[in-house]
Order: structure tokens, then sequence, then C-alpha cells
């Protein structure tokens, strides 16, 4: 798959504080991802991610 910094995605589960959408702000082996909501960021492993991926937003 093809993320690049700034894209805002779509997770299966959502965070705690009811948003499943997330930026992404690093990619590598691993994401860090900051979530639209709160703000909280968190770091996942690529193979995670794309796991648990559902789609773009942005």
């Amino acid at each position: 798959m093809d993320f690049s910094i700034g894209d805002v995605i779509k997770m299966k589960k959502q965070h705690p504080c009811g948003t499943n959408q997330w930026e992404i702000t690093r990619v590598g082996m691993d994401f860090r991802l900051k979530c639209q909501g709160c703000g909280h960021q968190v770091m996942l492993p690529r193979r995670q991610v794309e796991k648990n991926f559902r789609g773009k937003l942005q």
C-alpha cells in the first residue's frame, strides 16, 4: 500500500475518544499516527496498520 505523510486514514477500531480517523506523521517500518479527535499519538508497526486499514479520507 502507498502511504505518505499527511494522509488521513480510517482504521478498523475506534480510539477511546470515539473517532477512527488518524493522520500519518511518520512512515517507515513503524508508523506514527495522530488521532484526529483528541491529538493522541501512537507508534504502530507497518504490518498492524496495513491489517487494520479501512480507507483514505483525503
